[in-house]
């Protein structure tokens, strides 16, 4: 997810009784001893979806929670992340204030998180009670999970099931590509005179983005910005793909380095620094807030657009609906370092979405019974596309969207006539693996021009398909080091130097700011952890080439 990658403070539920129902398994709930939700006795759960910007319905009920808890007897209160994934997972595991159920990135820092609350006895293990709900063992199983994540922790933490990861294609025409890249608007292109497929190299990119700055574009009297991104920079940084293959190199003599330590990753940071001290990146990326980064797209002031390609096509609708002519198109392809140019594109997967179960949840029967729904294929296409019958009905065997609200779907560009009858909300990252293709009849929802849109970036920067990875990714490995906590700080600072060297007076600063946290990784037990991580790699497959999916 891809990132879509979409990511509110988790409130426990207290304990309400009324009219004979007791409502328990919240932070603070009754505890109902941990039998199931049959008959009179109802459950609410409260879920935690970490994902930054994500957000719900109007109102706690829609006709897919209500389909849900008639199938189920449990009822559901969904929080929200507004901010930092990994930030979150930390703070509710710090301050106990923990949801029933917890779903989120499986990625670096934030799969961290979870595995770390494992360890400290946090999460309810699973390893005894999986094989009664099929659904959710299927997800789990060896084979449904990249190998070098089912090692880090889907797997088993000191031989016990914590976790289940879900959303992992089921199939092959399953993948969802999302199209990560660089997009420019059709009409901005052409005032410049460049043709965004004959931009190739990293010098490219450069000098077509100085080519929209020296035009001197306004939008209303607004400058129009060259490169823009969306919150907290998203995802401006995958020009890095330019540089260098993944996060782990080889030296060259068959070790593995951290891409931070070479000189790829200098290149790459000033490659960035020149952007932003000639202009040519939106100096406010890094700080905006997603609502700012859509209010700059829909007043038509960024040039380029860095993300993946349903996120633009979101943002950019309204504009586009009122400037015919103004849609962003695919800039490239453009080279990737170490690949050939006739090489596939190699998709990274891994990581896509794991849930738990904490240590709160006072139901985790009822938990897992909710779970299960979820992952089952009534429970997959029910969050998926809504009701059967009221939302889409089935045509030849496969859904297919009732007009009516396709067309609400459609003319509404907020997206919030879709959540409010719960569609969106949160509840697809929890459906086991993802059948979109093969059980379901992909994104009903979508519309015509937006299937084109995105049939015709794909023609273009996949020209010659793609590699889906299965290799081992050192990432994974390095965090099982024995001195990983140790490491781990000055290895989460990577991100947040970076920004600061970009922003530097110069080169010599910019070079020196990596420098300082290259000093400090070392002091902090580096070396020591690299030795395990090539120890324990010696003779497999490791991560070579990657994109973001």
């Amino acid at each position: 997810m891809a990132k879509l990658r979409l990511k509110a403070v988790c409130s426990l539920m207290g304990v309400i009784m009324l009219t004979g129902m007791l409502y328990g398994c919240g932070g603070g709930g009754a505890d109902n001893g941990g039998g199931d939700s049959s008959g009179d006795k109802k459950t609410t759960l409260t879920i935690l979806n970490n994902w930054n910007g994500s957000s719900g319905p109007d109102g706690d009920t829609t006709p897919v929670t209500q389909a849900i808890e008639e199938k189920t007897g449990i009822k559901m209160k969904i929080d929200y992340t507004k901010g930092s994934e990994v930030e979150k997972v930390n703070q509710i595991f710090a301050t106990q204030d923990l949801p029933d159920i917890y779903t989120g990135p499986a990625w670096g820092g934030e799969l961290d998180g979870i595995i770390k609350a494992a360890k400290e006895g946090q999460l309810v293990d699973l390893t005894d009670k999986i094989d009664k709900y099929p659904n959710l063992a299927k997800a789990l199983a060896k084979e449904n999970v990249p190998p070098a994540l089912y090692e880090k922790g889907i797997g088993g933490i000191d031989g016990k099931k914590y976790m289940l990861y879900q959303n992992q294609p089921a199939t092959g025409k399953d993948v969802n590509d999302w199209l990560y890249g660089f997009y420019v608007r059709k009409d901005i292109a052409e005032k410049v005179g460049v043709d965004p497929q004959t931009v190739k190299t990293k010098d490219d990119l450069y000098q077509f983005l100085k080519k929209i700055k020296d035009a001197n574009l306004t939008e209303n009297g607004m400058p129009v910005m060259p490169l823009g991104g969306f919150h907290d920079g998203w995802a401006v940084g995958i020009g890095n793909t330019m540089f260098y293959g993944t996060s782990y190199v080889d030296k060259g003599d068959g070790s593995l380095e951290n891409v931070f330590f070479t000189k790829a990753y200098e290149d790459y940071t000033l490659y960035y620094r020149k952007l932003i001290a000639e202009g040519l990146l939106d100096p406010e990326v890094f700080t905006q807030t997603d609502p700012i980064a859509n209010e700059k797209i829909k007043q038509g002031r960024i040039a380029v657009l860095a993300a993946h390609y349903p996120a633009i096509l979101d943002a950019s609708k309204d504009y586009v609906k009122s400037h015919p002519g103004t849609d962003y198109v695919p800039v490239g392809p453009l080279e990737r370092a170490g690949a050939e140019p006739n090489r596939p594109v190699d998709l990274s997967i891994q990581g896509n979405n794991v849930t738990v179960i904490t240590k709160n949840c006072k139901d985790v029967d009822a938990a897992l019974k909710l779970l299960d729904f979820l992952a089952s294929d009534e429970g997959f296409m029910l969050v998926r596309y809504g009701v059967e019958g009221v939302h889409w009905e089935k045509v030849d065997g496969k859904p297919k969207a009732k007009q009516e609200w396709f067309d609400k779907f459609y003319e509404d560009s907020t997206g919030k006539v879709k959540r409010n009858e719960g569609i969106g909300i949160g509840l697809e990252n929890m459906t086991g693996l993802d059948r979109i293709n093969s059980v379901g009849g992909g994104d009903i929802w979508a519309d015509q021009d937006r299937l084109a849109a995105m049939d015709n970036a794909r023609k273009i920067l996949r020209p010659n398909g793609i590699n889906i990875i299965s290799a081992f990714n050192p990432g994974d490995v390095i965090t099982k080091a024995s001195n990983w906590e140790t490491l781990k700080p000055s290895m989460d600072q990577m991100g947040d130097v970076w920004k600061q060297a970009i922003f530097a007076k110069s080169d010599q600063d910019a070079l020196k700011v990596i420098n300082d946290l290259r000093d400090q990784i070392k002091k902090t037990g580096y070396d020591e952890a690299m030795k395990y991580v090539n120890d324990q790699l010696k003779g497999k497959e490791v991560v070579k080439l990657a994109m973001p999916n």
